[in-house]
């Protein structure tokens, strides 16, 4: 569950086609998905998953990003969704960025966030944040006012 490096660590991963059980799954077909081991980068935004397991899971393309890189370059990449990411036995929906095949996926700040886990860099660990063991707990400035 660790690898030595500043603000990474690696974790086991489930992804899956999240529209396979929203009545998108192909008839015959029952939800697809797969386990992997992600590294977990502290610097990223979103996930990137390598574009085989994009294709296994029959993610469909959301068009073109432009990311920066961690050496400032600029690259544009294809995002696919929906896909859903489950960590320590909790679930979220996001879309993710398609890497080239055979690179490793990564797990960014978005699904770290929305999932409500925590990183220890001193024991290159994941963990659910001790203040919300039952469900994630999401932040919000205030809700909006109705009209």
């Amino acid at each position: 569950l660790a690898e030595v490096a500043m603000g990474k660590c690696k974790v086991g991963v489930f992804f899956g086609n999240a529209g396979d059980g929203a009545g998108e799954t192909p008839p015959g077909r029952s939800v697809r998905g797969v386990l992997t081991d992600a590294i977990l980068d502290t610097g990223a935004v979103l996930t990137l998953v390598p574009q085989e397991h994009v294709n296994n899971l029959g993610l469909r393309s959301l068009g073109t990003v432009n990311v920066t890189l961690a050496d400032n370059r600029k690259v544009a990449m294809e995002r696919a969704g929906p896909l859903s990411v489950t960590i320590l036995g909790r679930t979220c929906t996001t879309d993710c960025l398609v890497g080239p095949a055979g690179c490793a996926p990564i797990l960014g700040q978005i699904v770290l966030r929305s999932l409500d886990l925590v990183f220890d860099p001193v024991d290159q660990t994941l963990a659910v944040r001790p203040e919300s063991p039952f469900l994630p707990t999401i932040k919000m400035k205030s809700l909006p006012m109705a009209a």
